[in-house]
This record gives structure tokens, C-alpha cells and sequence, in this order.
């Protein structure tokens, strides 16, 4: 018997189907309604990539672009122009050259003899900033009035001049007009946080006065004096004239705390220098083996070493110099006893 009419194109629907593969059931049910999982799956990982491109985007950048206001430090720098150039120009000056490639523009937490530490309220009025992210040369935050602007123009013209050794470019090529201009930009970095005490501890120091004992007590002295004789004398010497016996073997002498100099350290920054250690010499960062209370201590006797009736002569002679040359003292670095 003949199969009925309804029967034979299932049949042969069946057979079409086996032959086409599963592909073409896939295909069957997406034309059904049912859903292609695999092609369903790739759209939706497509999709959480760029959603997640997009929050990135929005997190890191615009959000806090609109969230982040810090209000400002009063610690700006401030490009007025003068008789000597326009800072201003001279900004632009030194974006063009590109300058932002080898120096940096803040200060950070380990970051010592620098200046003030960089605060978000500096830069309010900086557009674009020029912190930068590398430090192939010096950073330049509070480069202000470090040295004349003679100096500063010598170095951009010729940098091995005064400072031999330099990488630095020279940028001889530049208008006098440009030159005068940018060194004006140079010498306003840092004109509004300079300080008129080189001796004085980072910020983040100030927590430690909490807890500062009498520095002034004969049992902190007698304690403290034990301290020296046992970690500093060997290097410093028992009386602190810097002749210990490991001094010899030494290229960078340790200090002589005898020196009238050492009269103007507060006891804060006597303690931010025993704790921190001197970068680039044989004084270790006494934080690491001395506990807080035997570092003031140590401030203690430290304190009673310095000449009492002398005055620094370093201090005297820089009164005594021509006002363009007097501000090229560094003013937060100590001053530099004769040798």
C-alpha cells in the first residue's frame, strides 16, 4: 500500500534532515524560536568586554574628573611677569621643548631634600600639569630661586658648563626672548612653598611630637650619651667631631655635630635625621634598630655636642653676599660647613 499523502513529506523531511547534519537542526530551531547557545554566548562575552572597557573608563577617568575638587593650597605657583621675562610664555616654552620627558613636578612621600611634599591643592590652576612620570633629570617642583638667572641660563644654553657630566640637551638653538621666558617659568617653580628655616622634618613628622619626652632631663642625656657611645662613636667619634675610627675607611665624612650649625636643629628634626639616615653616606636609617624612645633620647645628647658660643659661620657669610647671589642657597638642605 501507498503511504497517505500527509505521511510521505515527513518522511522525507527526516531523511533531508539526517543527511544535512546536526548544523541544520541547529538551524531548525533557531528559525523556531529555541536558542543557539553557542552564538549566544559569544555575543554576551562580547558585550561584558566593552561594558567593562567602558566602566574602566568611567572609574578611572570621568568619575574622578567629577568628583575629585581639591581646593587650593594657597602654595601655587604664581607666574607673574617681570623685567627678567614672561613665565607664562615661558611655560608654554617649556611644553613645547618637552622638557615634562626627563623632569618631574611633585614631590612625593620618600621623596627627601626635596622640599614640601606635593599636596592635590598645588596644581589646582596647572593646565595641563607637568608632574611628569620620569626623572632622568632633577625634579624641578621647588626648583625656585635655587640659583641665579645667570646660572640658569648658562645651563640651558651649555649644561656641561656648570654642571659637567649632565645628559641634558642644550638648548642654545632657542631666541634670547625664549630663554629669558622660560628661565622667568624656571625661577617661579616652588615660589609660593619655600621656607625660611632649612631645618625642619617632613609633615608626616609631626605625629611623633605626641609623644616627645624632656629632651632637657639629665636621665635622657646620661641615656642617650650610652646610645651614641654604643651606634655613632665609631663613626662620629666619642666627643661627635666626626673622627671616629670608621670614619677613614669612609669617602663621605661623617658630620661634625660639634659645628654651630647644629644649634638650629629643633628636636623634631634632630629625630627626622637619626630616624631617616643620610641618603648617600655611612649614616644608616636608625628607625630600623632604634625604637622611638631611644631615638629621643639620642636627641637628647646630641643636642648638648653642638659649640654654643659660636654662630654658624656659613649663616654669616651668606648675609654677607649681593642679594642675586644669596638666593642661591638651597633653603632647605642644611648649610654646608667649611671644610
Amino acid at each position: 500500500m501507498q503511504p497517505e499523502n500527509n505521511e510521505q513529506p515527513e518522511s522525507v523531511e527526516q531523511s533531508d534532515q539526517s543527511k544535512a547534519g546536526p548544523d541544520a537542526a541547529k538551524t531548525k530551531d533557531a528559525k523556531k524560536g529555541g536558542l543557539y547557545l553557542p552564538f549566544n554566548r559569544i555575543r554576551l562575552s562580547s558585550f561584558l568586554v566593552v561594558a567593562t572597557f567602558f566602566a574602566s573608563i568611567f572609574v578611572t577617568v570621568l568619575l574622578p574628573s567629577v568628583m575629585f575638587r581639591p581646593v587650593s593650597t594657597g602654595r601655587d605657583n604664581r607666574y607673574t611677569p617681570s623685567s627678567d621675562g614672561d613665565p607664562t610664555r615661558g611655560r608654554q616654552i617649556y611644553i613645547r621643548e618637552g622638557c615634562v620627558y626627563c623632569h618631574s613636578q611633585y614631590v612625593r612621600l620618600q621623596d627627601r631634600g626635596l622640599g614640601p611634599l606635593s599636596r592635590a591643592g598645588d596644581f589646582v590652576i596647572e593646565t595641563p600639569h607637568q608632574l611628569g612620570t620620569a626623572r632622568t633629570g632633577p625634579d624641578l617642583t621647588n626648583e625656585g630661586m635655587r640659583f641665579a638667572n645667570g646660572w640658569q641660563r648658562a645651563h640651558l644654553i651649555n649644561p656641561r658648563s656648570v654642571k659637567p657630566g649632565s645628559i641634558m640637551p642644550s638648548f642654545s638653538y632657542l631666541p634670547n626672548k625664549d630663554l629669558d621666558d622660560l628661565v622667568a617659568y624656571i625661577q617661579t617653580l616652588g615660589n609660593r612653598r619655600r621656607t625660611t628655616n632649612p631645618f625642619v622634618a617632613p609633615e608626616e613628622y609631626d605625629k611623633y611630637l605626641e609623644k616627645k619626652p624632656d629632651t632637657t632631663s639629665a636621665r635622657a642625656i646620661q641615656v642617650g650619651k650610652g646610645l651614641y657611645m654604643q651606634n655613632c662613636a665609631g663613626c662620629h667619634g666619642f666627643r661627635g667631631t666626626g673622627n671616629g675610627s670608621a670614619s677613614i675607611q669612609m669617602v663621605v665624612k661623617p658630620s661634625n655635630f660639634t659645628h654651630a650649625k647644629y644649634n638650629n636643629f629643633s628636636d623634631l628634626y634632630w629625630f627626622y635625621k637619626i630616624t631617616e639616615g643620610v641618603p648617600g653616606s655611612g649614616m644608616p636609617r636608625w628607625g630600623e634598630n632604634l625604637s622611638e624612645e631611644q631615638r629621643w633620647e639620642l636627641v637628647a645628647f646630641l643636642k648638648t655636642l653642638p659649640d654654643k658660643t659660636q654662630r654658624d659661620p656659613v649663616v654669616e657669610r651668606l648675609e654677607t653676599l649681593p642679594t642675586e647671589m644669596r638666593h642661591t642657597h638651597q633653603q632647605w638642605y642644611p648649610a654646608v660647613p667649611d671644610q
